[in-house]
């Protein structure tokens, strides 16, 4: 854990592994500033049981202030990648996605799949996904599966 891998786009950003025991705080603010408080997920709909069970990766910049954060949840899928609206289009997203994608690799995922807001499709395909089936609603916000074969990790 925490292991660290700097992100080339935004000199003093960091991505990096975290726990939510250690950076539950940061997660929740990020989340809720916004998925909650942007985007009126309600509060009900954004906390569920992968919370506690997830890997996840932060990016702070040089003063230590999260910047985004995503998690990798225990059945492959990718979650909850937020960045603070004013740290958009920086690559931030880019850096935590591919950290993400990292991860599953190294832990031994064949293949990823995440539900990617429609709106966030050309970013999502720009990294390798393929849209899935149709669009469907989840938390009042159109959706649409994407997945990822991700390649074999020598050991």
């Amino acid at each position: 854990m925490n292991k660290a891998c700097s992100v080339a786009t935004d000199a003093g950003i960091t991505v990096r592994e975290v726990t939510w025991e250690s950076h539950g705080g940061d997660i929740r603010r990020l989340r809720r500033d916004v998925f909650v408080r942007e985007q009126q997920v309600s509060e009900a709909e954004e906390w569920d049981d992968y919370d506690a069970v997830s890997r996840y990766v932060i990016a702070v910049d040089g003063r230590g202030r999260a910047l985004g954060t995503g998690r990798l949840a225990p059945q492959g899928k990718i979650e909850r990648l937020a960045v603070q609206r004013d740290c958009r289009g920086r690559g931030i997203g880019t850096a935590l996605l591919r950290t993400l994608l990292d991860m599953a690799a190294t832990q031994g995922y064949r293949r990823v799949y995440l539900h990617a807001q429609c709106r966030a499709l050309d970013f999502y395909a720009r990294q390798g996904f393929t849209a899935e089936g149709p669009e469907f609603d989840e938390a009042g916000i159109t959706h649409r599966k994407m997945t990822l074969n991700l390649p074999r990790q020598s050991r």
